[in-house]
């Protein structure tokens, strides 16, 4: 693009607005998500990876297809599967063959896996309402608004 063409794209595109948005999006979510991992790693000795797997599944209660848990997660199969192993060894998580298909696997959290998770989703709702704590209700319910348009398939 020349330069000329450029200067002409600028004033009316908002693209540099957009830009710094999403730069400003970026720098707030690996703040807290960096909080985060701290803050499961030092009082519960979990990972976010594992954690955000037990959320998925808690969403589930009949379970996921480990397809359908990597899809939800946005990693691949090799990332879910070396995570629901480690989940699987710790007895939060069981992995049960699919009616008639033994290549694809269920995952459901075990009645200990349900019974951890809860314990850290109440702890986590707290940490990151105390990070987001400089926000009103109804900045967060507008901003949440304004963000939807991003949703997955898989968000409600």
């Amino acid at each position: 693009m020349t330069d000329m063409a450029l200067s002409q794209h600028e004033p009316n595109s908002g693209s540099k607005e957009r830009l710094r948005l999403w730069i400003r999006l970026l720098r707030v979510s690996r703040t807290i998500e960096s909080e985060l991992r701290l803050r499961l790693k030092s009082q519960f000795d979990m990972t976010l990876p594992r954690f955000d797997v037990m959320a998925a599944l808690n969403r589930k209660s009949e379970g996921l297809l480990m397809s359908d848990l990597s899809r939800f997660l946005l990693v691949s199969n090799g990332n879910v599967t070396v995570i629901v192993d480690r989940l699987v060894t710790d007895g939060l998580v069981v992995r049960s063959s699919r009616e008639g298909d033994r290549r694809t696997s269920i995952v459901k959290l075990t009645d200990a896996g349900l019974l951890l998770f809860k314990q850290i989703a109440t702890e986590h709702e707290k940490w990151v309402g105390e990070l987001l704590s400089g926000i009103g209700e109804d900045d967060a319910r507008q901003l949440a608004a304004m963000l939807k348009s991003f949703h997955s398939n898989w968000e409600t």
